[in-house]
């Protein structure tokens, strides 16, 4: 499955406690765009708004091949498609208190564009922290190994 657009921001600032994959309601020239690399997850979030959930924030670029379209918004709402049982139990831990859903990653399945999704519970800056020197200690012991 290639990925489109990765939210990297995601994994520092939460820990993601489980992983759903949600179709996108998207428009014909959306999808191109999509395909060919011209969406970004960065600040994007997911918002239930009663039994639905709807992804914020994400910008996909209009795509140039398709001309101006007339009143086209590159970051308006765009629905997720789930199954009954998974939207419920979703907009039901998302209500939790410190747990919210977070865009992972856009990809294609077949044809199709999926959302990858997690609920996660954020990190503290200590957790953060911890993080950053686990790289930067496995970057160098993997540098060290290359040089010998």
């Amino acid at each position: 499955m290639p990925t489109l657009a990765d939210n990297r921001r995601a994994t520092y600032d939460y820990k993601i406690l489980e992983k759903y994959e949600a179709g996108l309601v998207l428009t014909g020239p959306e999808v191109n765009s999509a395909k060919s690399v011209r969406i970004n997850l960065q600040g994007a979030y997911i918002i239930p708004k009663g039994r639905e959930l709807w992804l914020t924030g994400c910008h996909i670029s209009p795509y140039a091949p398709a001309g101006v379209l007339p009143g086209y918004d590159p970051t308006r709402d765009r629905k997720l498609l789930l199954k009954r049982s998974e939207l419920d139990y979703l907009v039901g831990r998302a209500g939790e208190k410190g747990l919210t859903l977070v865009p992972v990653s856009v990809y294609t399945s077949h044809r199709l564009v999926k959302l990858g999704l997690g609920l996660g519970r954020g990190k503290t800056q200590h957790d953060k922290r911890a993080a950053i020197r686990k790289r930067e200690t496995t970057r160098e012991l993997r540098q060290r190994t290359l040089q010998v």
